[in-house]
């Protein structure tokens, strides 16, 4: 069946909205970018969602990547970076946005199927990682590496990681580090394992539902082509993972690591050294709270204050000129040193800021 496609002013060429079948189809159009999430087309899948909604020839909906890199590289960091240095309100209207699309797509009346071939991070997986229907496949490498940049896993991210198995959500919370597809399932960022060579045909009997199909009948679907017997190689890490980052403070799980000595630790404990410290106890301090959070909606709340924190902060541009503007991965961070960073300095992150809280 010839997809039809639906125009979004908001987003231009960077969305592609169509009709597929019974699916509605959202597809992230900026290969060349891995598909960074912009405001427009954050503002264009909120439009296109109004559309599926109300359609009643629609029966799922689903969220794909252009490309064959990935589903998203996360959000427009280069414009945040840019209108950070200028002092604008950019920032609180990008995540303000943002935060309540992602929240409207884990609350979404249709089912909500998100296909996260290749790199998923930061804003990718707010888009995609509370659907319904959440799959990944052997290609899928899936990270939050904010706290790098002097910020924190936001995008729903603390209530995700905070809900993982034992400290695994706090051991990819504090590093950064890369999942794969199995890892991904495991920690609770996706539901179903598909090998990439049964997505095409997967795909096509997705979107040609019937329209009285719902949820149950996506998940069957899916998981007649589910990857069995995957490895999950975090799990084999558990038992020191766990009695490391069990700690309630960023200095305990250094010096954990540290007298641990394995090679696993002295890989983790590298990865933790070269992020911001400011960040690295944000998140600890986020992601205990998001474990101790009744919803979604909490964190996201919670973390729109603590964005609009970071955004204000040195680190947070520093971060990011060393990632992505000059690459020369040699931030300077500020403080330097994670015993230099106050709990003062943390508790400030979580108080109300000028533009008010985020409304869900």
């Amino acid at each position: 069946m010839t997809a039809q496609r639906i125009a979004i002013d908001e987003a231009g060429d960077d969305l592609i909205i169509e009709r597929e079948g019974t699916a509605g189809v959202i597809r992230l159009n900026r290969p060349s970018a891995l598909n960074a999430v912009t405001l427009g087309m954050v503002r264009g899948i909120s439009r296109a969602l109004d559309v599926f909604e109300h359609d009643p020839a629609i029966t799922t909906v689903l969220l794909e990547g252009a490309g064959e890199r990935g589903l998203c590289a996360g959000g427009d960091i280069r414009s945040l970076y840019d209108n950070a240095r200028i002092g604008s309100d950019f920032g609180a209207v990008f995540w303000r946005e943002e935060y309540v699309l992602d929240a409207r797509i884990a609350s979404f009346a249709k089912p909500f199927m998100a296909y996260m071939d290749g790199l998923v991070m930061g804003g990718g997986i707010g888009l995609a990682g509370h659907a319904a229907h959440r799959i990944v496949t052997d290609r899928t490498r899936l990270a939050m590496p904010e706290v790098g940049l002097g910020f924190f896993p936001d995008v729903g991210g603390t209530w995700i990681l905070s809900r993982a198995p034992g400290e695994v959500g706090s051991y990819y919370g504090l590093t950064g580090n890369m999942m794969n597809g199995a890892e991904a399932v495991y920690t609770g960022f996706a539901d179903h394992l598909i090998r990439t060579d049964d997505w095409a045909a997967l795909r096509a009997a997705l979107t040609q539902l019937p329209p009285k199909a719902n949820a149950a009948d996506v998940t069957r679907m899916i998981e007649q082509v589910s990857a069995q017997g995957e490895a999950v190689p975090i799990a084999a890490q558990r038992e020191l993972i766990d009695r490391a980052f069990g700690h309630d403070s960023v200095e305990e799980i250094v010096s954990a690591l540290r007298s641990d000595g394995s090679e696993f630790a002295r890989k983790t404990l590298a990865a933790i050294n070269d992020k911001s410290p400011r960040g690295l106890k944000l998140t600890l301090k986020m992601l205990r709270l998001g474990r101790s959070s009744n919803s979604l909606e909490e964190c996201l709340m919670r973390e729109y204050r603590a964005a609009l924190g970071v955004y204000a902060s040195a680190d947070f541009v520093e971060g990011i000129r060393a990632a992505i503007i000059d690459k020369d991965r040699n931030p300077t961070w500020s403080p330097p040193r994670i015993e230099d960073v106050t709990p003062q300095m943390i508790e400030s992150y979580l108080e109300p800021r000028g533009h008010g809280d985020l409304k869900l």
